[in-house]
Parts: C-alpha cells; structure tokens; sequence
C-alpha cells in the first residue's frame, strides 16, 4: 500500500510540475508580440560593442517595470547592469547581451542589401538580451505566484563581441554568490551540449615611426607601416610552428594616408585563439616578442593593448542534461510559407552551410563530449567561475553562419523571433527545475569542484587593465 501511495505522490507531482511548466510557457507566448517588438528595436539599434547606451536601457526599464531592483554602470561599464529580484538561496543567473558587429548593416531581406549603417546583429545579441529578459521575468513571474524562496538575477552583459565585457564583470566578483548560470546563443539549429569554445586573446599593436616624402627624401622616414607589415609577415611564419587547433588572425586597422608620405603611424590588430588559454597566452607572448623584433628591424617603436581575453568554456554535464531535457519539452518550430520561401531565397547565397530546412523543427540530440566549437565568448570567464550552462537555438536559416549578412537579415525576421521564444522557454523552464531540486544545483556544484580543481584561482586574461570602453572606436 505504502509503495502504491508513493507512486500516486510521484505521479501526481510530475503532472503538477508538467501544468505549472506549461502555464510558464503559455504566459511567456502570449507576450510574443511584445519581446518581437524589442528584438526589432535593438535590431535596429546595432550598437556596437561598450556603446550600447539605448539597448542597455531598453531592457533595464523592462525590468524595473518587472519589479526587478536593477543596479546600472557595474565594474565600470556604463551599459552593464545587473537586475534582481527575490532574496536567499539559491541564486540563479542568467546572462543577456546585446552588442551588434561592426560593418555588417544589413536590411531583413534574402539579398545582400545594406542598411547604410555602421553594424548589424550578425550574432543574433538583440534576441539574446530581450529572449533572457523574457525568461527571468518569466521565472519572477512564476516565484511571485509559488511563493518559491531564492533569486534570480538577470546580467546585461555588453561588449561579448571582443571586448569581454562579462570578464571584467566576473573580475569584480559580481558572480560571486550565484549558484548556477544560464545562458543561451541563437543559431541555425536547435541543441543543448556540453561543448567548450576557444580561449582567446586579442589587441592592437600600434607602431610608430617618422614622416617623409616617399620620393623626395625616403630616407629621412621610417615606416610604422613597414613595422606592420613585418609583423604580419613574422606571424604568417610561426602559423607553421604552433598547434594545429590554434587560430590567429588580423585586420591591418590603419596603414597610412598617402602613398607618397611615408606613414608614421600604422595599427594592427590581431587575434589568437586555441581550446586551452595556457596555449592562447604563449602564443600572445610570442607576437609580443615578434613585435619588438618588427619595430627594431624598421627603426620604428612600437606600443601594445590588450583589449580582449576570455577563457575557453567549462561544460557542466550535470546541467547540460537538465537544458536538454527542457528544449526537448519545448520542441521546435515549423517555418510558414512566407519564412520559407525567405529561406529558400537566402540558401543559395554564398557562404551558407548545406542544410535541410526542417532542422528549426528538431532538438539535436544531447552530446556530452567536451569538444570546442570554432568561436570564443566572454561566458568562459563566467562558467570557470560558476556553475554555468547554455544552449542554441535557430534564429537563423538552417544553414547560416555568424557573423554574415545573412544571419543579420533572418534575425531581423519572424525566424528570429520563433527561435529566441524557444530558448526564453528552455531557460525559464531549466531555472524552475533548479530552484525546485536543490540537488541538481549540488550535483552540478560537485562537477564544477571537479573539473576547476582544488588549487584553481581565476585569474583574468585582462591582467588588471580597466575596461576597454574605446575599442571600437
């Protein structure tokens, strides 16, 4: 009687738990047309990175209007803030960023069209902000109506896109009492694995040298673009000479003004990358030396800034589990007409990915291997801080790649928006699972403990150096 009276209990529990996750995402629906009407402001916004002053205070006002006590400028960020509401334990987190690219304007349509802008959301960051906006109030939503004790805590997070802004904010021990973290990515397919990403570290490399007539008196100058370009030139040379799953590259930022005065002043600036950051800082040092060998031979000086640098991501298995096991509740979505015949329009573009369209309908099956994807986040710094766990979902047309024109045009549709709902969903619902089963949060505590080690002390890529609020300028 007693083992049938427990299994009555037991059934009658998960069919509660299944009601009140269904009640989340239907509240959380209905306010589509609102969070669409966000995403489309901060699309069009497309501030770049430490500028985002607009789309920053979009989503504060959101949540102070939420009931969220919101904490403006944190760790010396004028568009970072963090946002809180409830009190005790557990704490549970969730990032939301919303930074655009530089030179990738583009219009919502299937053919490259810019918008005469200076960015664009080639990352998909104003679904990310707005659909983590909607999944903490969601969540505030649900504490206030279960009388649930903990907190949640919403991070807007600026700058990802280079200029690791979350680094600086993990630096200030603004995660310090967080239990678990949650995040998410758009996409061109929908998965939840505990995959790892590539540490990076990134800066510019200023080189300076002396003015002259290139034809009339040559030899009075010197050229900082000539430091430059034996810089490149040494680079190119040791890609041959470090790990094969490292990554280096550059954009030659200024060279000159005029073929016929030899520039005094010329920058690079480069990136280096590799799935262990012991690898990332070795090879930075080696450029760093190559630097000072580059402006001997030229007879120039040369002065250096780091402006970037994130640790590769620590997968949390035991939460990977829970967020699969959400997104699979959720469940994709079918595109309509209009959205496919936008997508079959933008498949055959140059760039795009072989793939079938239906894959915004599927959950891709859940992979524990802890394998790097080719792309580095400043979410590194905060999952070797913090218990931390994401997922991606298809924002974009199967087959899209970041940072294109195309993953601009899509996320500035109704595709966009049908996939942010999907993760706001998956992240409301993963955070209930965790404030109600304490022990998922001590499970994922002990993996955590685990893999960092007992002798790990953070330390930031960034040294010391305050926050690079001017990079994109």
């Amino acid at each position: 009687m007693k083992k049938i009276l427990s299994l009555i209990l037991a059934v009658s529990s998960t069919i509660a738990v299944a009601q009140t996750k269904k009640q989340v995402m239907d509240d959380i629906q209905k306010r589509q047309p609102e969070y669409s009407s966000m995403a489309m402001d901060i699309w069009s916004f497309a501030e770049v990175g430490y500028q985002e002053f607009k789309s920053s205070e979009l989503l504060q006002n959101t949540l102070k209007k939420e009931g969220f006590t919101v904490t403006a400028g944190v760790a010396e960020i004028p568009t970072a803030f963090v946002a809180t509401f409830g009190s005790g334990k557990p704490v549970i987190g969730i990032l939301g960023e919303f930074d655009a690219l530089p030179g990738l304007s583009q219009s919502a349509n299937p053919e490259k069209q810019s918008l005469n802008g200076i960015a664009g959301h080639a990352c998909g960051h104003h679904l990310f902000g707005v659909g983590s906006t909607a999944a903490a109030v969601a969540v505030k939503d649900w504490m206030k109506k279960t009388g649930q004790k903990g907190t949640i805590k919403f991070y807007g997070t600026p700058a990802e896109e280079g200029g690791s802004g979350k680094v600086y904010m993990v630096r200030e021990g603004l995660f310090k009492d967080v239990d678990v973290v949650l995040h998410w990515h758009p996409s061109s397919d929908n998965s939840a694995n505990a995959s790892s990403s590539l540490a990076n570290k990134s800066g510019k490399f200023r080189f300076y040298g002396r003015s002259a007539h290139a034809a009339a008196s040559p030899e009075s100058g010197r050229s900082a673009l000539d430091g430059v370009e034996a810089m490149t030139h040494m680079i190119n040379m040791m890609r041959e000479h470090v790990q094969e799953d490292s990554r280096i590259h550059y954009v030659i930022t200024q060279g000159g003004k005029a073929p016929n005065v030899v520039p005094d002043f010329a920058e690079l600036y480069v990136y280096a990358r590799h799935p262990n950051r012991t690898n990332v800082k070795d090879m930075w040092e080696w450029m760093e030396n190559i630097a000072k060998g580059a402006a001997q031979g030229t007879g120039t000086r040369v002065e250096v800034e780091v402006l970037g640098g994130v640790y590769e991501l620590l997968p949390n298995e035991t939460l990977a589990q829970v967020m699969h096991k959400n997104m699979s509740t959720v469940g994709g979505y079918i595109m309509t007409p209009d959205e496919l015949a936008f997508a079959n329009k933008i498949l055959p573009t140059p760039g795009m990915f072989k793939s079938s369209l239906d894959a915004t309908s599927k959950i891709q099956e859940l992979k524990l291997e802890n394998t790097a994807n080719g792309g580095s986040t400043d979410v590194g710094d905060v999952s070797w801080a913090v218990p931390t766990v994401g997922c991606r979902t298809a924002t974009w047309v199967p087959g899209t790649p970041a940072h294109s024109w195309q993953a601009v045009a899509a996320g500035g549709t109704s595709i966009g928006v049908k996939g942010m709902m999907i993760a706001a969903k998956t992240l409301a619902m993963s955070a209930i699972d965790l404030f109600e089963n304490p022990e998922l949060i001590l499970k994922a505590t002990e993996e955590f403990k685990t893999k960092t080690g007992g002798d790990f002390k953070y330390e930031s890529l960034l040294g010391t150096r305050k926050p690079a609020l001017n990079y994109r300028n």
